[in-house]
């Protein structure tokens, strides 16, 4: 009897995902555990796995497809010594017609001119590129490869079937294709990505200035609506302190020094997640969030850290931050900042937190202000740690100084308050040992 496989829900608050790319073709057989296909959420792209064994009958749902509701038959299996035309004829569904609609209506609510062409042409280069790594394969095997991996190695020109995957099952991992030269192999390769990452050049709109037009993914989709909503729903007020730093790293030297046996490299990232979680636990009323007619509390603190993905910003959590060692906290951080970037993130790794850290000092940005991630009431927004003159027990010295704005949402939390926090964060970072007792 043939298997119907449908649309998952990879995290609580998915409705519908975009089919990104299919791993397996008609005529496959899988088995459990085997990825099958890549699902774009409203907050990351995730592989989706097999639970069920067979062999591919039909995909009902093409890659690049938006809007696909959970619940939509994507395929259909047929069990072992089932005819693959007679599972096709009874899978017979309907799915590929309510897609487009949600397309159409995904394509006015944000412009419905350019979306418009842009989902045909799409699929099929994407298809392409999906056959593309399988048929250059020497044993006639698919490639397993990140998401990552998959499009640093298309941007780049890199054959994946002259690559060796250094990771599980020799799957193919980021660092496997940052390391490897661009393919001048096999022509199909190299004709087969050219199409999809040039989009037409146009000339005109409101700027009236020659453009690309790229399609928003789910990730970017999300971003603009709750950032929107946030600016427009909660009154922001601003709050920044200087935080001189030389304490501050060299306990971070001595530290690191200290840790070098156990493989653990502290960040000052890793120290600043420590001192906003010490400085929550220090001004409790700030470790708050705001719910309508009522005030919530945390008795936890649940540091969300700003990670810069391919698809877009999101927030993976070290949870219990305050009562957590520095060694944990970098150890987690590292590990969940990498499967942000690889797409790997699973939905209880970036849902909630009661408070966010967003660090661009590595861009060199002096002092910003963050925008608060709903419901969450502040985010701490820390720049780069400069040379400058600064008072120093009476007297102009040169320092390293970092400026630290808090974004306090002022429904939940008092501008007194607030200052008492950026003051607790300043003293923790400024005497340190505070973050290691």
């Amino acid at each position: 009897m043939p298997i119907a496989i449908k649309m998952p829900a990879l995290s609580p608050t998915m409705e519908e995902g975009t089919l990104a790319k299919w791993l397996v073709k008609v005529g496959d057989t899988v088995a459990a555990g085997d990825i099958m296909a890549e699902i774009e959420t409203d907050k990351a792209t995730m592989e989706f796995e097999a639970v069920d064994e067979g062999t591919v009958a039909a995909i009902s749902v093409d890659e690049g497809t938006e809007g696909v509701a959970v619940g939509t038959v994507i395929m259909t299996l047929a069990e072992e010594g089932e005819d693959l035309d007679e599972a096709k004829a009874a899978a017979g569904n309907s799915a590929p017609a309510p897609a487009p609609e949600k397309k159409e209506e995904a394509a006015s609510a944000d412009e419905t001119a350019p979306p418009a062409p842009s989902p045909k042409p799409a699929p099929a280069p994407s298809q392409d590129v999906a056959k593309a790594p399988a048929a250059p394969t020497v044993d006639g095997e698919r490639i397993i490869a990140s998401p990552l991996a998959r499009r640093i190695a298309e941007q780049n020109g890199v054959d994946l079937a002259s690559i060796k995957g250094s990771g599980p099952n020799g799957r193919i991992v980021k660092a496997d294709v940052e390391g490897a030269k661009p393919g001048a192999a096999p022509a199909k390769d190299s004709a087969a990505p050219a199409p999809a990452p040039s989009a037409p050049v146009q000339q005109g709109g409101e700027l009236d200035a020659p453009y690309e037009a790229h399609k928003l993914n789910n990730v970017r989709k999300v971003i603009a609506k709750r950032l929107t909503e946030a600016k427009q729903t909660i009154p922001h007020i601003y709050l920044t302190v200087d935080v001189r730093l030389d304490a501050l790293l060299d306990l971070r030297k001595q530290l690191n020094a200290s840790l070098e046996a156990d493989g653990v490299k502290l960040s000052v990232n890793d120290l600043l997640i420590k001192a906003l979680a010490r400085a929550l636990q220090r001004v409790p009323s700030c470790n708050v969030s705001f719910q309508g007619d009522e005030l919530f509390q945390y008795a936890r603190e649940d540091i969300s850290v700003a990670v810069a993905a391919p698809s877009g910003l999101i927030t993976p959590i070290i949870r219990d931050a305050g009562r957590k060692g520095l060694a944990q906290i970098s150890t987690e951080m590292k590990e969940l900042a990498g499967k942000a970037k690889d797409g790997k993130l699973q939905p209880h790794e970036f849902q909630g937190g009661t408070a966010s850290l967003s660090n661009l000092g590595m861009f060199g940005t002096k002092q910003f202000d963050a925008v608060i991630n709903p419901p969450q009431a502040m985010i701490l927004a820390v720049g780069a740690g400069e040379q400058r003159p600064h008072v120093v027990d009476g007297a102009l010295q040169v320092a390293t100084v970092m400026s630290a704005t808090g974004s306090f949402d002022h429904r939940a939390i008092d501008g007194a308050d607030g200052a008492q926090l950026m003051e607790a964060f300043q003293q923790l970072c400024e005497n340190p040992m505070g973050l290691v007792v």
